[in-house]
């Protein structure tokens, strides 16, 4: 699976729960209807770690030079 795949899957799941999360905090669903809703919620939050966890997983391979993981502490300039 590509990289890119991978960050548009996680783009795609993260809005969807975004928009399940707008929904079940309207009001406007029943129980039955919110209870669906959460148990999609739950997939696609699972979905969003595995994408995340793969991310993690690449980064750590690309920082490793000569069989040591080497860290950089990454710096924000938004402060």
């Amino acid at each position: 699976m590509s990289g890119k795949k991978t960050a548009i899957d996680f783009e795609q799941s993260l809005g969807a729960l975004q928009s399940l999360v707008e929904r079940l905090e309207s009001g406007n669903l029943t129980l039955e209807e919110s209870l669906g809703a959460f148990e999609q919620g739950v997939v696609l939050t699972r979905e969003c770690q595995q994408a995340l966890t793969q991310a993690e997983q690449k980064v750590a391979l690309l920082l490793e030079q000569d069989g040591q993981l080497t860290t950089t502490p990454f710096e924000d300039d938004g402060q």
